[in-house]
């Protein structure tokens, strides 16, 4: 079982705080632009999904090469969508409730971080043993 805890969730923490100011910028943008809040929590996520699969295959975990990496890809797009899916009910929820679209957003935020973590920890970059 790899270690949750250490540089590696450091590093972690810190491509999570870049994504999460693309996230949140694009965010706060699109409600500016009047886009409903959980409609505009969307492109936002995919905009920080992105980058953070950049800068996670590049500086957090051991990226997999050839197939295994298109693996890795299908796997890390998979806790995204858990991640999305987490995120825009919490913003919709929370919006419908008449909280602040942006306290909502800061909510699903903690909790999609705490699950993509497990996610990609434990599956998506666990360490494969290599084909003979």
């Amino acid at each position: 079982m790899p270690v949750l805890l250490g540089a590696r969730a450091l590093r972690y923490l810190g491509v999570s705080v870049a994504a999460l100011g693309a996230d949140m910028g694009a965010f706060v943008l699109l409600l500016h632009m009047d886009i409903p809040p959980a409609a505009a929590s969307v492109p936002a996520y995919g905009l920080g999904v992105g980058l953070h699969w950049w800068l996670c295959a590049r500086v957090v975990f051991e990226a997999a090469e050839g197939a295994a990496r298109r693996v890795q890809k299908v796997l890390f797009a998979g806790s995204a969508l858990v991640g999305l899916g987490l995120t825009a009910a919490i913003v919709g929820i929370g919006a419908r409730a008449g909280f602040d679209p942006r306290m909502a957003k800061i909510a699903a935020v903690g909790i999609s971080f705490i699950a993509t973590w497990l996610l990609r920890s434990l599956v998506v970059f666990k360490p494969r043993p290599a084909a003979a």
